[in-house]
């Protein structure tokens, strides 16, 4: 049985009350709650890389409440997420450049609509809050643009327009078959990059160290953590220690192996594409956008055919789900656009650098004119790209693992697939909450381990 960490402390410079595998945000987090919060004084962070560079700052930073899990979990982890995400901001005069823009999730497709009131229906049972309907009826209520800045007196909930003539006046960019948009409305982005050196100085500055080095081993005896082996640059160190956290992101399952555990995790590699937005296509003011619907790449006629003459190309022609996103990137007179369209989700090793993917840029482009015809003026000579991405590292039913494992003093904060930004404060709260034996929030068992133990 796990004893609470608060009941220990360490002894010599040799030891800690706590080593952390990962300094990227799930990491970080973790060591914020464990030291700010509950007063650990002795936590080491163990990263071979600099903190926040493997996959935290490749994200699209963007964060939402909108969750249709069917017990509610996600959607209560996310509103409180974002509860901790807008107390920091405020604290810190937002540093962390919070904003509340709103997810827009759009449809040329009515029956989709359809789907997006019964969404919304559901929604409001789980908590996102008030739901609005935006007709053209005279009794409909006024419907709120998102400001661009900010996220003060936001509204929340959602709004869901089928007038065409609304959509128009305010989303003019979007291809004139939209039938419909669902704007969520607690959600938007933030700079990761900002959130995460936030957690991390408070952290060290409550007495977290940070070691540059790999986790190579981690003694357990008599089904307790003991010590944890770490290769530096200077040699190897041992560490005394009997808790060990396992954030290591898209190497968690490796390091699971390291305290005899096999976490059911499996990764996806995902890319994003920015350009340039010369044209001024995307408005500056733009909620992150969804396309909802499943579409074919526009191409001519001759590129068809010359598409489907070789095996190697005729992928392009086929059915591409409805996951094209895209947001604006940078303030002031930044011209960036953010682009995301996650096509090729099968599970696949973790290698780094990132294996290319020479057609990633077109194929994204070429999906976006199905969502904002104008950007058609970009095919013939596309803007030079900028490619990143990282890997989603994730469950079968896409919940995060966070919680106690079976050697006494291991526990994980991981799985947190392509929301770890904007889980990461309550997932960090979550984990400092099992590590020292705290009251757990009511949404707790949804993201234990140990939920694969119940057959129900």
């Amino acid at each position: 049985m796990n004893n609470p960490i608060s009941n220990r402390q360490s002894t010599n410079l040799h030891s800690a009350d706590a080593v952390i595998c990962g300094a990227g945000i799930a990491g970080v987090a973790a060591a914020h709650w464990l030291t700010v919060a509950h007063g650990i004084k002795r936590v080491v962070l163990v990263d071979d890389r600099a903190p926040l560079t493997l996959t935290s700052d490749k994200s699209t930073e963007a964060y939402r409440n909108w969750w249709l899990d069917p017990d509610g979990a996600m959607m209560a982890l996310m509103n409180r997420s974002i509860d901790l995400l807008e107390t920091i901001a405020r604290r810190t005069d937002n540093r962390i450049r919070l904003n509340r823009r709103g997810y827009l999730y759009a449809t040329a497709d009515p029956d989709r609509a359809a789907q997006f009131r019964r969404q919304m229906a559901q929604a409001a049972k789980l908590g996102a809050g008030e739901m609005r309907f935006h007709t053209g009826a005279p009794a409909d209520p006024p419907y709120r643009p998102s400001p661009r800045h900010g996220f003060e007196n936001a509204p929340d909930g959602a709004d869901l327009i089928t007038d065409t003539t609304l959509i128009r006046k305010h989303y003019p960019f979007l291809s004139e078959k939209t039938v419909a948009v669902l704007h969520a409305r607690r959600c938007g982005w933030f700079s990761g990059y900002q959130l995460g050196m936030t957690l991390l100085e408070e952290a060290r500055a409550h007495g977290a160290e940070l070691v540059s080095g790999r986790v190579t081993g981690v003694r357990v005896e008599k089904n307790r953590v003991r010590e944890v082996t770490v290769a530096t640059a200077g040699g190897t160190e041992t560490i005394a220690t009997e808790t060990f956290v396992n954030a290591a992101g898209p190497f968690l399952k490796d390091v699971g192996r390291l305290v005899g555990v096999d976490l059911p995790v499996f990764s996806e590699l995902h890319l994003k594409v920015s350009i340039k937005d010369r044209l001024g296509i995307i408005p500056r003011d733009a909620p992150l956008t969804i396309w909802t619907d499943p579409q074919r790449l526009p191409f001519s006629v001759e590129e068809r055919e010359f598409l489907a003459a070789d095996a190697e190309s005729r992928w392009m022609l086929a059915e591409f789900p409805g996951t094209l996103h895209f947001r604006p990137e940078g303030e002031g007179d930044s011209p960036v656009v953010l682009m995301l369209f996650p096509y090729h989700t099968e599970p696949v090793a973790e290698i780094f650098p990132l294996p290319d993917d020479p057609d990633y840029p077109e194929v994204v482009l070429r999906g976006m004119v199905t969502m904002v015809p104008a950007m058609a003026a970009y095919l013939q000579r596309l803007p030079k790209p900028y490619v990143d991405g990282g890997y989603y590292t994730k469950t079968k039913e896409n919940r995060p693992l966070v919680g106690a494992l079976p050697p006494d003093g291991a526990f994980v904060i991981g799985a947190l697939s392509g929301f770890g930004l904007m889980a990461s404060l309550a997932a960090g709260e979550l984990l400092a909450a099992h590590v020292c034996g705290s009251q757990l929030p009511p949404y707790a068992a949804a993201f234990s381990p140990n939920r694969y133990d119940d057959p129900d």
